[in-house]
């Protein structure tokens, strides 16, 4: 698995990027059918010429950006000009192709990132679990012998970049859909601000949680694309001292139920933390256990969601995921003051957390408490509700509370993936993303 900042030393020194991508293609075709699962729709022949075009603009000294011709995936709920936007269902095959970019995609390829093509996904990213029986789930590269969940809804978008069939990859963060794939993985995933990334033209879940970002190899690699997907100048991402790092790890809610492999990771982590300089205070956060019942009738996300299917339920209810349908549908519990309410309720508890995190840096957590599980043993509906809850739990806050969140991976080489979850002050995204780097330099093992 190679960086986007290694991808973009190889082009400075030499290197032509239709190598890059022929690179990609090579692995995708060779993953056993897991390409065909990973990507439901791939852009070879656009791919290749792109990058032959910026070799020559390299050539010439008039490249975009250091990081033109570097191949990257995009989730299949962006609009890409000509393609179909589907969002990882059966129902929008028919729908008319995009007329344009949505922003996102038009940023990345302004500075000249080649889009490989789209990742599968949880229907209309209502899951944690990356799972999808219409087009199949991509394995967890990890242990896909035993076909382990990738985890959602970007479940594609984070295998493409664990293969190497990307470099990058762009992802959607509505309850934890870029870090949770990350974490299972053992990838980097950037949940940003909300607001920082225009949602225009990705097909949307919840509008007021959605937000945009990449999953990468490194946390350098997540600045970049952040930067570009924001419309901010590339800069170096100079990494904070963990000397004097002040850390709150929450004891409500976020340590509950952690399987023995996540907790050993996670206090692995702490450790090496402290020895580094860190200062980690256990805070209660007792306020955390108000979620479920502000929550209780399905919270914004099913509201919104709702809303935003009613005219396609009417006429293509028993096409979707049973699963994702019965989520879709807890909207209907709500009503006009039942959404208010929770607008308001979600407000209050903004409020009332600010000050208790002020004093730190950030808070610190395990990005989901358990390893990626068996399909297998997510068939029954029961499992797959506990679970999916379980997954998104401790992400979910951060949507929740409008902050940019970051998981890196904290297990050591060879071990199941395991996230550390970092979750920083609404809007202080760049500050959370050097704070992430230097304590990569301190827990992340990079991943071979």
């Amino acid at each position: 698995m190679h960086s986007i900042i290694e991808a973009a030393a190889m082009i400075a020194a030499g290197a032509k990027p239709r190598a890059l991508v022929e690179e990609c293609l090579a692995r995708i075709d060779d993953r056993a059918g897991e390409g065909a699962r990973v990507f439901l729709k791939l852009h070879a022949d656009e791919a290749r010429a792109a990058a032959d075009f910026y070799h020559r603009l390299h050539a010439a000294g008039r490249a975009p950006s250091p990081f033109a011709g570097i191949p990257i995936s995009a989730k299949d709920l962006f609009d890409v000009a000509g393609d179909v936007t589907t969002a990882g269902s059966v129902i929008l095959r028919d729908a008319p192709p995009a007329q344009d970019d949505a922003p996102a995609i038009a940023r990345l390829r302004a500075a000249g990132f080649i889009t490989m093509g789209r990742t599968n996904m949880t229907e209309f990213a209502f899951s944690g679990l990356g799972i999808n029986p219409h087009y199949d789930t991509p394995r967890n590269p990890y242990d896909r012998a035993a076909a382990r969940i990738p985890g959602g809804s970007s479940s594609g978008a984070a295998v493409s970049v664990t293969d190497g069939m990307a470099f990058g990859a762009i992802g959607t963060d509505t309850g934890g859909s870029c870090r949770i794939p990350a974490a299972l993985c053992g990838i980097v995933g950037f949940k940003p601000t909300a607001h920082r990334v225009p949602t225009q033209g990705a097909f949307p879940l919840s509008t007021s949680l959605d937000s945009i970002g990449p999953l990468t190899a490194t946390v350098e690699c997540a600045a970049v694309l952040d930067a570009v997907l924001a419309g901010e100048p590339i800069a170096p991402l100079q990494p904070f001292p963990v000397q004097g790092l002040r850390l709150a790890v929450p004891q409500t809610k976020v340590l509950d139920n952690v399987e023995p492999a996540v907790s050993g990771a996670f206090d692995a982590a702490l450790t090496l933390l402290r020895k580094a300089g860190a200062v980690i205070t256990d805070i209660p956060l007792r306020e955390f256990s108000e979620l479920p019942q502000i929550n209780a009738k399905g919270g914004l996300s099913a509201a919104e969601s709702y809303a935003i299917h009613r005219p396609l339920l009417a006429k293509h209810a028993k096409r979707y995921d049973p699963r994702v349908l019965a989520r879709i549908l807890r909207g209907q519990e709500q009503d006009a003051a039942d959404y208010i309410d929770l607008v308001k309720a979600r407000a209050d508890f903004i409020r009332r957390i600010a000050p208790l995190t002020a004093p730190y840096d950030a808070l610190v957590m395990p990005t989901v408490p358990v390893i990626a599980p068996r399909l297998a043993e997510l068939a029954a509906d029961d499992a797959y509700r506990h679970t999916n809850a379980l997954v998104l739990r401790n992400p979910s806050i951060a949507n929740f509370l409008d902050r940019c969140a970051i998981s890196i991976p904290c297990h050591r080489a060879g071990d199941a993936p395991v996230g550390l979850m970092l979750i920083g002050e609404h809007d202080a995204d760049r500050r959370l993303l050097a704070i992430a780097a230097g304590i990569e330099k301190v827990v992340a093992p990079r991943c071979a």
